[in-house]
């Protein structure tokens, strides 16, 4: 038996190579992605796989495959689950699928593997996009068959040599992307509890962050990102410095507590510096140029979008719908947006476009006002007709 394992280099998926191996008889393939999760060393992490007897490892640089063809689709979407996160872990699962298939494939694997356990929401995210791309895989998830709890986990690694980067001093589970850092466990499971300033590292504190704002203007083409301060930037460079510069000011800090999809309700902490930024300044350029009507449709497909990538739906034959219907409203999405980072905000300050709807003859209030206020009355009395009949009949 051969299973190609989405290989992290931390606790779970390294435990995850010694089960395979001893209880699956399964020779382990491991695949490990670069994705902005900071300073990942793919080399380093490919040799403690060898190390922990791997027979074969794949590392791939997918940054620009994340940013092209996921996280551009989270920004036109507005993407927020349950209004607050940017979805950075729901979106980066389905490529990690994508990419597991093609590996499997390549090494005609039987298996597939990931390190989820069996009460949150990425082992619903890896089955179902497997299954969608390739059904004929089988899907391992040791650490949701053989479940232990944390502390245990870690005595396992240590028991059996394995290098690990988390203690019981510190233990905090975390997940890195270029969109978002997820925080979870420890002293975060008390939703009564602050988070410790040990728990994040994207961002400071914003009462020690600097003590005069900074303006970043960001331009768009079609609802993507494509300049910062009006130099013209890829879109993995963009993201990683507008993280860097959010987390100075202590923007994107985000405490919550989440609906998962297999049911319960869990605390969740968050750094998202960059998705904050991108998304506030996108919707405000969206509110310049999209009639009253799609935008209001819009914000319902833009709920349903970010319902069905929280709950693993990427390749769902709706999800494709959606995304057409969201291309099609990013026609005018182009323009600048000028955001105020100041003291843990990002305040959306000014706004142009070439295709704005904003006339100022019409919006204006002095002298060149060109808006016809006598129509006004007629028009208030039509729109307000069903109220008024509804209102006599009451008094009847």
């Amino acid at each position: 038996m051969k299973t190609v394992l989405a290989y992290s280099g931390g606790l779970d998926t390294s435990v995850c190579i010694k089960w395979l191996q001893d209880i699956y008889k399964s020779d382990v393939v491991t695949l490990t992605l670069e994705m902005g999760q900071g300073e990942a060393d793919l080399r380093a992490i490919e040799a403690k796989a060898k190390k922990l007897g791997a027979v074969a490892t794949y590392s791939i640089d997918a940054r620009q495959d994340f940013f092209d063809n996921y996280i551009t689709k989270a920004i036109k979407a507005n993407g927020m689950y349950e209004g607050k996160y940017p979805l950075g872990t729901a979106i980066g699962r389905p490529l990690i699928s994508k990419y597991l298939v093609q590996i499997a494939e390549k090494v005609g694997a039987d298996a597939v593997a990931h390190g989820s356990t069996g009460k949150g929401n990425d082992q619903v995210r890896f089955d179902v996009s497997v299954r969608s791309l390739n059904p004929k895989l089988k899907i391992i998830a040791p650490v949701r068959e053989k479940w232990m709890p944390r502390d245990e986990e870690i005595e396992y690694a240590k028991k059996h040599g394995i290098p690990i980067p988390v203690t019981k001093k510190s233990p905090y589970s975390t997940d890195e992307n270029l969109w978002t850092r997820s925080i979870e466990a420890g002293p975060l499971e008390d939703p009564m509890t602050e988070p410790p300033e040990d728990a994040f590292t994207w961002t400071v504190d914003p009462k020690k962050a600097p003590n005069e704002p900074e303006y970043v203007t960001i331009g768009f083409e079609k609802g993507i990102p494509v300049s910062l301060n009006g130099k013209k930037m890829g879109g993995v460079e963009l993201v990683s410095q507008l993280v860097k510069t959010g987390g100075k000011h202590g923007v994107g800090r985000i405490d919550m507590m989440e609906d998962r999809l297999v049911g319960i309700k869990s605390r969740e902490v968050y750094e998202c510096p960059a998705s904050v930024i991108l998304i506030e300044a996108h919707k405000d350029l969206e509110s310049l140029v999209l009639t009253r009507e799609q935008k209001l449709f819009k914000e319902m497909i833009d709920s349903k979008w970010a319902q069905m990538t929280y709950f693993g739906q990427w390749y769902e034959p709706l999800m494709e719908d959606l995304n057409s219907f969201i291309d099609s409203t990013q026609k005018y999405v182009t323009g600048n947006v000028k955001v105020k980072l100041f003291k843990g905000h990002a305040q959306v300050v000014g706004r142009e476009s070439p295709y704005s709807l904003y006339e100022t003859n019409l919006a204006t209030y002095g002298k060149t006002d060109a808006f016809d206020h006598t129509a006004a009355e007629g028009f208030i009395k039509i729109w307000g007709l069903p109220s008024v009949v509804a209102g006599k009949r009451k008094k009847k």
